[in-house]
């Protein structure tokens, strides 16, 4: 209780704030509609219908929860309303932009941490990079990937994941590569190593903790890439396109089904990134991590 006691806190109070929320939010109507047809309702009767309304301008927690679970469990994979299809779609983007976001920010830590030429021209620009909205960035890499014939939306939705996956991963790993102290790069060279002995045996491996911190943190900036990616792309399928088609058709309740499952969907892939991390820990002898 210890442990978990101060977040199920938290999370009752997320969850009394909602219901609370909803209640204030979702009343207006429902005493627009008691005054049209000239009713006084009771606080029980306002309440149950705040709480069980089929478009609600805030869905109560246990609709949104009934909603999920129909989504998931109830229709099959294959079907255009069910979520694991839809969270398989923004998955694959996800995971090509995530590949790509390491690529890039690794090439560009080594980059940085070996020249000097490139850590004042390529880090600055990195930097820069992440002030440009991703909402504005968007619609242009779809055009550019369509001017360059991808005919695929993969392609535009993994190009966005990776811009913002990328400098998480180039920012810790400049850091974990210049992480030894000058006493080791010391005894490094009085040994005689090379410079690449230096990088392979000491900077690389000191790295390690460093990069593994930041693909927590790549990995769900790829998922919100793929995400946002999904809307300018004209995509009829994806959490992302999914939370757009309920926007278009008035439905919250479709918007926030899609949105649960892309935070369960980020929470998964976060656990599977920890757990790699901690079969690399025990591989490379670091016993438990």
């Amino acid at each position: 209780m210890r442990r978990f006691g101060p977040v199920l806190v938290v999370v009752l109070t997320i969850f009394a704030l909602w219901y609370v929320s909803s209640f204030l939010m979702n009343r207006t109507w429902v005493m627009d509609q008691a005054t049209r047809a000239g009713t006084d309702p009771g606080f029980s009767e306002v309440l149950r219908e705040t709480m069980n309304q089929d478009r609600a301008k805030l869905p109560a927690p246990h609709q949104v929860a009934a909603e999920l679970y129909d989504g998931v469990f109830n229709k099959k994979v294959t079907s255009k309303r069910s979520l694991v299809y839809h969270g398989f779609i923004t998955f694959q983007a996800t995971m090509a932009g995530f590949a790509l976001g390491i690529i890039a920010g690794v090439a560009l830590a080594v980059a940085i941490v070996l020249s000097r030429v490139a850590d004042l021209t390529l880090m600055p620009w990195a930097i820069i990079s992440q002030t440009i909205p991703v909402v504005a960035l968007a619609p242009m890499i779809v055009v550019l990937a369509n001017a360059a014939g991808a005919d695929s939306l993969m392609v535009p939705k993994a190009i966005i994941a990776g811009y913002l996956s990328f400098f998480p991963v180039l920012v810790s790993m400049v850091a974990g590569l210049r992480s030894p102290g000058g006493m080791q790069l010391d005894l490094l060279r009085t040994y005689g190593a090379s410079p690449a002995q230096v990088f392979w045996k000491l900077r690389l491996p000191a790295s390690l903790p460093y990069f593994f911190a930041s693909l927590k943190i790549a990995v769900a900036a790829s998922l919100v890439g793929a995400i946002v990616g999904e809307l300018p792309t004209g995509a009829i399928a994806g959490l992302g396109a999914r939370m757009l088609i309920g926007s278009q058709f008035g439905n919250p309740m479709i918007m926030w089904s899609a949105l649960f499952a892309a935070a369960i969907l980020a929470a998964l892939l976060i656990w599977i990134v920890s757990g790699v991390e901690r079969l690399a820990v025990r591989v490379m002898g670091g016993g438990q991590a």
